[in-house]
């Protein structure tokens, strides 16, 4: 988000503005004692990060997951249905090295959904998220303006903050297991002609000790070079890849991301005259140190107990309570029905759309812009909460790779409701993947009508002639 991120209790202070525009791997030092809290918007005309990225070549994403992260299986989510998108310009490249070894798995040609019409000469765009917990790839193709198709997908649960809390380090197996999915992203980005693409990595890199060297491994196993992202980039990421489902008639949204390692929390106040670009109306922000791998780790994710669960709560609140914004009165301005809600994004806010609809097999289309009222959201945290490990587990919308992180994650929405009570939230499939999409396809212009566009060369696969 355009604000600002500096040590504890540093308000309102600007960000460095070349901290995300330097090349990925050129002087990243990790800032161990930089973890701050809260932060406010870039100042008008100030430059932002994502502005400065534009050139060097933004993830968490709830946002694409199958049951809820349970994209374990490799099962595909996407189905290929436009989405709408935000017109928010600043993505930047992200550069494909040759690989040491030769990425493992066979790509997908698989092509998602209904035959948009897309001018062939826009190209293919990727983003790729590493997250604490899940590895996720969307190609996708802009079509109609604010709108694009996803051609190809991939999720998958990898837990690379698996001990993280615990050691300061990532350990070898979870390593491994990103590495490998890894891998399977590489052979679908090269399998395609890719005309701009986006590699990131957050949280569980960001903290980690060998984080950096971690991704370099990556950059010589897989080719893929991926660069941290920090948290004020990742909150504004989550904004611009739900814009989309935040009504005209909405005046003010608590937006919250939460995600495997980090929680990022947005405060949106949409005047009279509406910007395209909805992270614009970013007034407050925060990125919380805690998610569902790192809660739970500390509190005990298999068997939680009622005070387990609310010793989690309020650890949470406590975090919340040194984010200074306005109270839930200032933002609702009278008008609860249509003034004032919740957008979550997030594995445990589509596990709970998926648990209220009962659904069996996790779908999507269904879940995705789904609104609970506050009573149902209460009723679904309590029937989860009643559910032992093996209960949750054989639940068609969490799984066993979820079933020890969901009540964690429950936690965390618990502790946000009880910051800003709303009556309604909306429930988003959707994330920094599609920000990352967002944003590069408005800063190519490939929705403005009749742009010419110019001659290039494509990132990944065969390389690509002259555009008309």
């Amino acid at each position: 988000m355009a604000s600002a991120e500096r040590a504890p209790a540093a308000q309102g202070h600007l960000a460095d503005p070349s901290a995300d525009a330097r090349p990925p791997h050129h002087n990243r030092k990790k800032n161990h004692h930089r973890r701050g809290l809260q932060g406010r918007p870039l100042a008008s005309g100030e430059k932002s990060h994502d502005a400065g990225a534009a050139k060097t070549g933004a993830g968490k994403s709830g946002a694409v997951q199958a049951g809820g992260d349970q994209a374990a299986s490799g099962q595909h989510t996407r189905h290929g249905e436009p989405l709408q998108a935000e017109n928010a310009a600043g993505a930047g490249l992200a550069r494909l090295h040759q690989p040491a070894h030769e990425p493992a798995g066979r790509p997908d040609h698989r092509r998602h959904g209904s035959a948009d019409s897309a001018d062939p000469a826009d190209g293919l765009y990727a983003a790729l998220d590493l997250g604490t917990n899940n590895c996720r790839l969307l190609i996708a193709q802009p079509t109609r303006p604010g709108q694009f198709r996803v051609v190809d997908a991939f999720s998958r649960i990898v837990r690379l903050g698996e001990g993280l809390a615990a050691t300061g380090r990532l350990s070898p197996d979870a390593m491994d297991r990103s590495v490998e999915a890894l891998k399977i992203c590489a052979a679908k980005l090269k399998a395609r002609d890719i005309r701009r693409a986006r590699l990131i990595a957050t949280e569980a890199c960001r903290s980690a000790e060998n984080g950096e060297e971690f991704l370099q491994r990556v950059r010589v196993e897989t080719g893929l070079d991926l660069e941290i992202i920090n948290r004020e980039t990742e909150a504004r990421l989550a904004v611009s890849g739900c814009s989309s489902l935040v009504g005209r008639e909405t005046r003010s949204v608590v937006l919250f991301d939460i995600g495997g390692g980090s929680s990022e929390i947005a405060i949106i106040r949409i005047g009279d005259n509406r910007s395209s670009r909805l992270a614009n109306h970013i007034t407050h922000w925060t990125s919380l140190p805690v998610g569902v791998v790192t809660l739970s780790e500390r509190h005990g994710g298999r068997d939680v107990t009622p005070e387990g669960f609310d010793a989690m709560v309020d650890e949470v609140g406590r975090m919340l309570d040194h984010f200074d914004c306005p109270p839930v009165g200032s933002l609702s301005n009278g008008e609860p029905e249509a003034g004032f809600h919740l957008i979550g994004t997030s594995g445990t806010v589509t596990t709970l759309a998926g648990v209220h609809l009962d659904l069996p097999r996790y779908d999507r289309r269904r879940v995705d812009g789904l609104w609970l009222s506050d009573d149902e959201v209460s009723a679904m945290q309590a029937r989860l909460r009643s559910w032992d490990f093996t209960a949750r587990a054989a639940n068609p919308c969490i799984g066993p790779d979820r079933a020890d992180l969901v009540l964690a994650g429950c936690a965390i929405l618990e502790a946000i409701r009880k910051r800003w009570p709303s009556e309604r939230m909306r429930v988003a499939d959707r994330g920094l993947r599609e920000g990352l999409l967002t944003d590069m396809m408005a800063d190519d212009g490939v929705w403005r009508r009749g742009r010419q566009r110019g001659r290039g060369q494509r990132m990944f696969g065969r390389t690509e002639g002259n555009r008309a």
